[in-house]
Order: C-alpha cells, then structure tokens, then sequence
C-alpha cells in the first residue's frame, strides 16, 4: 500500500526524443509493489507537448487542470480539466498544451513485465463455503 501526496514524488523531465516543456512524477510504480499498472502524472508547460508516438499497450487517462489537444492520426480532439481519455494500443499519439497554464493530466498504464504476486488467500486454488 502506498499513500503519497503528488508533490513529495520527484518532478524527472521527459526525455523522449520530441517531447518539449514535458514532465513527469511517476505516483505509483512496480518499485511500489504495484504488480500490474502504473499510474503516472503529467505536467505540460504552455506551448509544450509530449512526443508524437505509439506503443502495443493502451492508456487511460485523466486531465487534472489545463487545457490541450489529444493529436491522433484520427484528427485533433480538445481536452481539459475533468476530461477521461483512452488511447488504444498502436495509436500513434501526443498531448499539446494548448492553454496559458500548465496542463496536468493523470496517465495510467499497464508494467510491460507484470509482477508476479503470491496470493495469501489460503483458498485461492480451492472452493471454501460455496465461495
């Protein structure tokens, strides 16, 4: 378990090759002991944008404050404060600041090698009382 306020995780710059004005704080991560899915946030400087790219895996996301647009291969959609997202795997993809504010944006994605954990459940692989 882990409980943390989003400013006590480091604030590391994105280095991919095309981001600009990018950062990131890596909230949850296998380092935590989460097993499956990490959850990152985002922040974009004004005018800034994450790089142009695509992945086999999927995300959900979640803008926290700001404004920008989702830049697809399908066309430009809007976003902003209080808007969930989904990219599906393959789709190339960036987030654009497209407002005077930072643009902060929750993003949720599974580990590329899951870990695998014990179950504890003395039952897991057996019925107990019609469960």
């Amino acid at each position: 378990m882990k409980v943390v306020h989003f400013d006590q995780v480091e604030l590391e710059p994105v280095y991919a090759e095309g981001a600009e004005g990018a950062q990131i704080r890596w909230l949850i991560a296998q380092k935590d002991g989460a097993p499956n899915f990490a959850m990152r946030m985002f922040e974009v400087a004004p005018g800034g944008h994450t790089p142009y790219h695509q992945h086999d895996w999927e995300h959900e996301l979640y803008c926290l404050s700001g404004t920008g647009v989702l830049v697809t291969e399908q066309g430009d959609k809007p976003f902003s404060a209080n808007d969930a997202m989904y990219i599906d795997p393959g789709m190339m993809h960036s987030f654009n600041n497209t407002g005077t504010d930072t643009l902060k944006f929750l993003c949720m994605i599974p580990h590329e090698e899951p870990v695998k954990k014990k179950n504890l459940n003395p039952f897991a692989d057996e019925e107990a009382n019609n469960c």
